[in-house]
């Protein structure tokens, strides 16, 4: 006869507890190189899961007159990791009496995730500008460090809407030249067609994905000597520059759809 099973059998069974430190803030950031431009930009709304907790949360930040980094994921990392690199940078400002070139800072970026990979930031970063030959680049990390210079790159939470536009308008994928035309090249497309690449890519992920909205921030960063009355007459603020002479940034601010 089989005996009865205590009412709480499971009561003096080991509960495992967890804890998770982060948290999806959604967003979305993007950057594309030119020639000698690079345009970064990101979105300005924070959510959590499908709550709106603010619709003024900057992604996109200067960090030299040549340099500039977009960071996603979630807030309170991306926030923590910005002041940290920025403090970098001013360290070697100081020590250097110069600023510090865009490819030493991006594999300063890399050595400070892959520093924290057992309890990593849990952010995507983007940095994009100006190297020192005057050539548009764009690096994108992912949250342990891993890096690699592309033409343009999305992250966040449209990223699986945004990049393969970016393949198809950037990297040229899918598309096939006219008979006698010269070959695609990423990289070579006026900066007012990676402009309006970049408004029409937030525009249609703010269409169909709600953690992406409100407002659209683009960051152009030109080469010494460059052309910028184009950047200009589209009402673009400039940011002050530690050496007037060097490269200089552009802000463009556009509104996104609110819902």
């Amino acid at each position: 006869m089989a005996l009865a099973q205590p009412l709480y059998a499971d009561q003096h069974r080991p509960i495992q507890h967890q804890f998770n430190p982060y948290a999806e803030n959604g967003g979305t950031i993007l950057a594309i190189a030119g020639k000698d431009f690079s345009v970064i930009a990101g979105d300005t709304r924070q959510t959590e899961g499908y709550s709106i907790q603010t619709r003024y949360a900057p992604k996109v930040f200067k960090l030299t007159d040549r340099a500039v980094l977009a960071v996603n994921g979630f807030q309170a990392d991306c926030s923590t990791f910005v002041k940290k690199v920025k403090q970098r940078i001013e360290w070697y400002r100081h020590a250097h009496s110069k600023q510090m070139p865009l490819k030493a800072i991006a594999r300063m970026i890399q050595g400070m995730l892959y520093g924290k990979r057992f309890f990593p930031y849990y952010t995507y970063n983007i940095l994009g500008g100006i190297e020192e030959d005057g050539t548009g680049a764009v690096y994108s990390f992912d949250p342990v460090g891993s890096y690699e210079r592309e033409a343009c790159r999305a992250a966040g939470a449209a990223s699986s809407l945004i990049q393969p536009f970016l393949d198809n308008q950037i990297y040229f994928k899918n598309q096939t030249p006219a008979p006698g035309a010269a070959p695609f090249e990423p990289g070579n497309l006026p900066m007012d067609t990676v402009l309006s690449i970049v408004i029409d890519s937030f525009t249609s992920a703010t269409e169909r994905h709600i953690e992406v909205g409100d407002g659209l921030e683009m960051f152009v960063v030109v080469a010494p000597g460059r052309d910028v009355a184009g950047v200009q007459s589209l009402g673009a603020e400039e940011l002050p520059a530690l050496t007037p002479e060097g490269e200089r940034i552009f802000v463009l601010r556009r509104d996104l759809k609110k819902d």
